[in-house]
């Protein structure tokens, strides 16, 4: 289900956190995205900053420079938003089959 663009960042779990402590540099980002590594909202978050070409900042747990990285890496994604959401639908098809069993679901490796 797509929620709509402006729902999600009320469910952020930085939502209470002071907005200076997410736009840091150095060894402080890695405090920063620690705040992103159980948001429910990660994938949304991530997704509006790369589609808005968002320059500054820790978003959806990604450094700016990271962000870059990839927009250079995919260049002709027109969406992040429908990308992520369509990688996050097929990753839980395929471990759905999964869960509540003691077989763990295949990895990349074999």
């Amino acid at each position: 289900m797509v929620q709509d663009e402006t729902e999600w960042d009320e469910r952020a779990a930085c939502r209470g956190t002071d907005p200076e402590e997410l736009f840091v540099e150095g060894a402080a980002q890695n405090r920063a995205k620690a705040v992103c590594a159980g948001c429910p909202v990660r994938t949304e978050c991530l997704a509006h900053a790369l589609d808005h070409r968002i320059e500054h900042g820790i978003w959806g747990g990604m450094t700016e420079r990271e962000r870059r990285a990839l927009l250079r890496r995919r260049p002709l994604v027109t969406s992040w938003r429908q990308l992520l959401e369509a990688a996050r639908s097929e990753h839980d098809r395929h471990t759905v089959g999964y869960r509540g069993r003691d077989v763990a679901p295949p990895t990349a490796a074999g």
